[in-house]
């Protein structure tokens, strides 16, 4: 409370840095170091000194070091899969069993299933998905921008459901520091579990989707939107068609995360260290791609460490993302922002609007930044504390926080994941935002009416 209206300010000029900057490391640690300048009595070599020695106090946590070192390696997995060949077999295979679904419908539905299977990494669902449902959508009159469609409106938003990911990472980290910092009481695991259901807007999307699917459902600029030539022979691949070289090291990542939980709960899954059991889950994953790869000769031995160290190396931002988004928390902690903006917000705004408000917020934040992780890490310090603060029901603002990420990120013209769906299916991107938005419009109204109830049920 100290802080007054300056505790607002920095995370204002966060978000204001990564509109003008479109660069979130940056704008994070423009954040932080201005939040550290308040802290530290407006010294800049106080404040300076505080930035590089809260980096190793950071990597001194051992859940932090466990989570950030986690991130690196989902790189490796991803790139093992791609140099293996394990993406272009599972293609091929899927590709060669397409006459199976050779319709409309079926063709949609095939991007629509690969997207929900495939939730290591919202970019490799939008390439893996587009890749592959591609020649069977041109074949069956299915146009491009549909294609894209479903292919950005399952990547992030399964990605969120089932965080056995990266995606999963940021977020406990992000949950587990307000834990720390005595914002919250409870499980970090238990929380992240419990805000799933409450993740309305990647529950009604996909539930929009499947809508679309098998009702033909175009509105707005989607019903202009036409097919391309089709081209036979691109609907057969070339080479070995095999789905297990992708699909084991995930079911293995899969396997081994609740394993880990139950062992580290010791006998009570919801009791465990969730930073400790995906990081086993990621070397026992990486153990067994070397195994299975360089014993089938998918990988020279070399050739797998190759990839290995280029693929921590590509997932090096990301990395520096989270370890700087969990900073910005703690700092953000230490300005009372939360505090101050209950203050602010008490007797003025019922606590029944306010989940749908931190959804608001966050949507309009995610896309004018085009980045929902940067959204997350801005807003998931301050809801969890404003929550906390007013009665609210914690897993529902958590949900709220990462709904208006999603949200505002799938409709956003300057996201990754949006421009990957564009190249993905081969649509022009302009036309993939255009056709994209009225239905991520819809999501958005109605994950707000959700988190209007939900807020009046809660409490």
């Amino acid at each position: 409370m100290e802080y007054g209206i300056i505790s607002i300010a920095i995370p204002l000029l966060t978000i204001f840095l990564a509109i003008i900057t479109k660069d979130v490391i940056v704008s994070l640690i423009g954040g932080i170091f201005a939040g550290l300048l308040v802290t530290n009595g407006y010294n800049p070599f106080l404040a300076f000194t505080a930035l590089f020695d809260g980096i190793i106090n950071l990597l001194g946590e051992g859940w932090i070091a466990k989570t950030l070192l986690f991130s690196l390696m989902i790189g490796a997995v991803i790139r093992l899969l791609n140099d293996s060949g394990s993406v272009n077999r599972f293609v091929t295979w899927l590709s060669n069993r397409a006459e199976k679904i050779d319709s409309p419908k079926g063709a949609m539905l095939l991007a629509y299933v690969i997207g929900v299977v495939i939730f290591i990494e919202s970019s490799i669902t939008s390439l893996v998905a587009g890749t592959v449902a591609k020649p069977l959508c041109d074949k069956n009159g299915v146009s491009r921008a549909k294609l894209a469609y479903i292919c950005d409106s399952t990547s992030a938003p399964i990605c969120s459901l089932i965080p056995l990911n990266a995606w999963g990472a940021l977020l406990l980290g992000l949950i587990v520091t307000a834990i720390d910092g005595n914002v919250i009481q409870g499980d970090g695991v238990s929380l992240l579990i419990a805000s799933i259901p409450y993740n309305f807007y990647s529950l009604f999307t996909l539930v929009i989707v499947l809508g679309v699917i098998f009702l033909n459902i175009n509105i707005g600029s989607m019903k202009y939107a036409s097919s391309q030539p089709y081209r036979a022979e691109h609907l057969h691949h070339e080479g070995k068609s095999t789905p297990f070289p992708m699909l084991l090291p995930l079911i293995v990542m899969v396997v081994a995360v609740p394993f880990g939980l139950y062992l580290t709960g010791k006998g009570d899954i919801f009791k465990g260290s969730g930073s400790t059991s995906v990081y086993y889950a990621i070397i026992i994953t990486l153990l067994f791609m070397y195994v299975y790869y360089v014993s089938t000769k998918m990988l020279s031995h070399k050739a797998y460490f190759k990839s290995f160290y280029e693929g921590l190396g590509e997932m090096i931002p990301i990395m520096l993302i989270l370890m700087f988004a969990i900073f910005i928390g703690k700092v953000i902690g230490d300005l009372g922002t939360a505090k101050y903006l209950s203050h602010l917000l008490s007797g003025n705004i019922s606590p029944v609007l306010m989940p749908m408000l931190i959804f608001l917020v966050a949507g309009i934040t995610a896309f004018s930044t085009g980045t929902s992780w940067g959204t997350f890490s801005i807003m998931m310090p301050i809801g969890l504390a404003l929550g906390a603060s007013m009665g609210l029901d914690i897993p529902l603002v958590i949900g709220a926080v990462i709904s208006g990420g999603i949200f505002g990120d799938h409709a956003s013209p300057i996201s990754d994941t949006t421009i990957i769906s564009s190249m993905a299916a081969g649509c022009d991107h302009v036309e993939h935002v255009r056709t994209q938005l009225p239905y991520a419009l819809i999501g958005g109204v109605l994950a707000g009416i959700g988190f209007l109830v939900a807020g009046y049920i809660t409490l």
